[in-house]
């Protein structure tokens, strides 16, 4: 199947970055939200982005004037349904990305593949309740997207070859690399990293170390660009409690507990960069520990 129009749901940090890679690759993109305003965020974004890959040199002048131009930015959702390829994007909850697709549904055009960028939700049940669960998979990118060069794809236990194969073209149309993963619950780069942030919180929370002195010890003793606290407030804290609870559900293993701490932070509020507090507080010229 050939894809030329992309449809993504969500607007948010994920959506953004996705719609800027599809323009930038040559797709038409059709940009959907609930809220105006996270549409009109997300376009002043993907300008202002772009703006800096120009400056860069990383793309000329004419290229982001043609990609600007592919994105079309929509509060109506049937408007989306219409594209070769869509990609929900919305927030970690799977009660919202059933609404969606279950508004998307009775619009969708024939041959349209549905995908999830979620980061651990199961594909095959997402799948289960439409009307293609063979032409459904996980299409997971990376944060910041026009950065990250993975892309993580997810077959469903009824996802056919030719949506894989077709996937895949897209993923290697963006210049980007697909990693193929087992439908079990995070898929590979959260089964491994959410765990490591959550051990890092229970560091903190047993008092091992301060949130300083845990990032110091990852980035100058593992060589890590950024210490797991860092990192888990530019993810979202919120992100990560659903994560580990999705590990810990659907592997029934303690060693995915989420750490109290972690619980407490996001009951606060204090969800990270997002919220100015997570870890660290946002508020000020510079970062400060919060512990």
């Amino acid at each position: 199947m050939t894809v030329n129009s992309i449809g993504v749901v969500g607007a948010g940090q994920m959506g953004n970055g996705i719609a800027h890679v599809m323009s930038l690759a040559g797709f038409d993109v059709v940009l959907n939200d609930i809220s105006e305003d996270a549409l009109k965020r997300a376009i002043d974004l993907i300008s202002k982005n772009m703006d800096r890959q120009v400056s860069r040199e990383k793309i000329t002048q004419d290229e982001r004037d043609q990609a600007m131009a592919r994105i079309v930015i929509t509060q109506d959702l049937p408007q989306v349904a219409q594209t070769d390829l869509i990609i929900e994007a919305a927030t970690e909850q799977e009660t919202i990305k059933q609404k969606i697709f279950d508004s998307l549904l009775p619009h969708l055009a024939e041959n349209t593949i549905l995908t999830s960028n979620t980061s651990s939700i199961s594909i095959t049940r997402l799948a289960s309740r439409t009307d293609r669960p063979e032409k459904f998979m996980g299409f997971h990118f990376m944060n910041p997207v026009p950065v990250m060069q993975l892309v993580e794809l997810i077959r469903g236990i009824a996802t056919d070859k030719q949506t894989y194969e077709t996937c895949l073209g897209v993923v290697e149309k963006l210049g980007k690399t697909a990693a193929s993963a087992e439908d079990f619950p995070a898929f590979i780069v959260n089964r491994i990293l959410m765990p490591m942030i959550n051990e890092a919180v229970y560091t903190l929370y047993e008092g091992v170390g301060n949130v300083n002195s845990i990032d110091q010890s990852m980035k100058l003793g593992a060589n890590h660009p950024m210490g797991p606290l860092e990192l888990a407030d530019f993810i979202g804290l919120d992100t990560c409690l659903a994560i580990m609870n999705v590990l810990h559900d659907g592997l029934a293993d303690t060693k995915y507990r989420p750490c109290p701490l972690l619980t407490k932070y996001v009951e606060a509020g204090w969800l990270g960069r997002k919220t100015q507090r997570g870890f660290y507080d946002y508020r000020g010229e510079t970062p400060v520990p919060t512990r």
